[in-house]
């Protein structure tokens, strides 16, 4: 089945949108946030269990997996569905990210990036071409054109120069695609490519790109760039400039962000996809997303609690475990406790689209959107959003403290 976007009603009380879009795998509902499975697993969670938390579509890394497990495996097995035994939709992100995350370790050219690979230390040149390549043999649903990306804090011309190669590489993405539908070794190939808006926070830049990329056949658009050092205020400002530019008769994809709070601020803009490791990062840590805000359950005082770890969630963490069960593991650095949290974390995230797309669907989003915000108190971990939405190890070092520049 092609793919195809649905448009089904725009919120009255702000710019959220209702949609669905279908795929060879299935149909999604939108707003929807898609778990992220870099290694073609989303950290400690099986496919059956995202798909019984109400998981849609999970997403994956073309960079990591053409370094391991590599193309011919895919080819072996006949795409990554049925490697990972995943039968929903699964869009795979281009690499560009990565190797913007690779400053000492890789070199841009006009014909793409030389970077070394973090698992044998060899040569790799991913190009335009080479990642269509190797997203058509993963199989993906929805694929992503490669891009340059630059610091959100990089100069006006360093951000130009990276997006006009950025919308060069784009086409080029685009014509290796249409040639090689016809070549597909196996029925899960991708049918939907989306492009990726860049220009960091300049206004100018996001204009002329959003101009040049709706000019040219693409199913779907991404806003990249942001989560890569700018602040709050700007992330958001850049969003809504983005989505009003863009048509409404395409799905808008927000890459890497964010908090749930994040995730709210964008929907109200006009944005349908997100991604962000956040869950289960945050589950690692010991961390958690409550209907009331967030828990810190490495904290003494959930010792002795035999509270659920939320009283409003149907999440299966929350209807067996208790919160000094759950900071007993965390505190032991318990395999369990992550996997239990990382549960609890995903639900919260998904429930949470489901909550706002019924929310939508009654013209009642700033509402719930006023209502959300009241019931949380604002996340310590909203001031890391930016580091943790791909990958937090790899861009701490570029970040600008969280203020609204002058």
């Amino acid at each position: 089945m092609s793919f195809a976007f649905t448009l089904l009603h725009k919120d009255t009380s702000s710019r959220a949108r209702l949609a669905e879009f279908h795929t060879s795998h299935g149909s999604v509902s939108t707003p929807v946030f898609m778990p992220v499975g870099t290694l073609a697993t989303v950290k400690t969670l099986d496919p059956r269990e995202l798909a019984e938390i109400g998981a849609q579509i999970i997403l994956g890394n073309t960079y990591h997996l053409l370094l391991r497990p590599g193309r011919e495996v895919f080819y072996k097995f006949g795409g990554i569905h049925q490697f990972m035994k995943w039968n929903k939709p699964l869009l795979t992100d281009s690499g560009g990210f990565q190797i913007f995350s690779l400053p000492k370790s890789r070199k841009i050219t006009e014909e793409g990036a030389l970077f070394q690979s973090y698992v044998e230390g060899d040569q790799h040149h991913l190009t335009p071409e080479s990642s269509i390549e190797m997203q058509n043999a993963i199989g993906s649903d929805i694929m992503m054109v490669l891009d340059h990306c630059v610091s959100s804090i990089a100069s006006y011309d360093e951000t130009e120069a990276a997006m006009e190669l950025t919308h060069r590489w784009a086409v080029r993405c685009l014509n290796t695609h249409k040639n090689q539908l016809t070549k597909i070794e196996h029925p899960s190939a991708a049918s939907a490519l989306f492009s990726i808006v860049q220009g960091g926070v300049f206004e100018d830049l996001r204009r002329r790109s959003v101009d040049f990329l709706t000019q040219l056949p693409f199913d779907g658009f991404a806003i990249g760039g942001l989560a890569v050092g700018e602040t709050k205020n700007e992330r958001e400002d850049q969003t809504e400039l983005v989505a009003g530019l863009l048509p409404e008769s395409k799905p808008r994809y927000l890459m890497g962000v964010g908090t749930p709070v994040d995730l709210l601020e964008a929907i109200r803009r006009g944005i349908d996809m997100f991604d962000c490791i956040i869950p289960t990062k945050m589950a690692q840590q010991g961390n958690i997303y409550t209907s009331k805000g967030e828990l810190k359950l490495a904290q003494s005082k959930y010792k002795m609690s035999d509270e659920k770890l939320d009283a409003s969630c149907r999440c299966s963490t929350c209807e067996i475990f208790s919160r000094g069960y759950l900071h007993h593991l965390t505190k032991c650095r318990e395999a369990l406790g992550w996997r239990l949290l990382s549960i609890h974390n995903t639900f919260f995230y998904l429930n949470l689209m489901a909550e706002a797309r019924a929310a939508i669907g009654k013209d009642g989003f700033l509402n719930f959107y006023k209502q959300k915000i009241t019931e949380w108190s604002e996340s310590p971990s909203e001031e890391l959003s930016a580091e943790m939405g791909r990958d937090p190890s790899t861009i701490r070092h570029q970040r600008r403290p969280l203020m609204k520049s002058t």
